[in-house]
């Protein structure tokens, strides 16, 4: 059985920061592609970060310079290092696992940036 627990969230002032960890278990972790997506009420869940299984990064617009997603294969995690928070950062954040027809998401984490 396939689990992603997200962990790290929390309530953090803006200009803050958070390290998010999402653990996987039950798959080939270093075959998949591992990506952040988060969402607020009434909106659409959106992509934030992506790392491909070789490593290589892709970020939405409004993280770049202050996101960073990593990923440990001997740990089986991805993380998402968020600096400079924003109010606008706040959403549920979620991990998702995807190799070619196969998708695992999380449960979600809570961030709220609020002063």
């Amino acid at each position: 059985q396939v689990q992603l627990v997200e962990s790290g969230g929390g309530l953090v002032q803006p200009g803050g920061s958070l390290r998010l960890s999402c653990a996987a278990s039950g798959l080939t972790f270093s075959s998949y592609a591992m990506s952040w997506f988060r969402q607020v009420p009434g909106k659409e869940r959106e992509l934030v970060a992506i790392i491909g299984a070789g490593g290589s990064t892709t970020y939405e617009d409004a993280v770049k310079g202050r996101f960073i997603i990593s990923r440990d294969n001997a740990k089986n995690t991805v993380y998402l290092q968020m600096n400079s928070l924003k109010p606008e950062d706040t959403a549920v954040y979620y991990c998702k696992a995807r190799r070619s027809l196969y998708l695992y998401w999380g449960q979600g984490t809570q961030v709220t940036v609020s002063s």
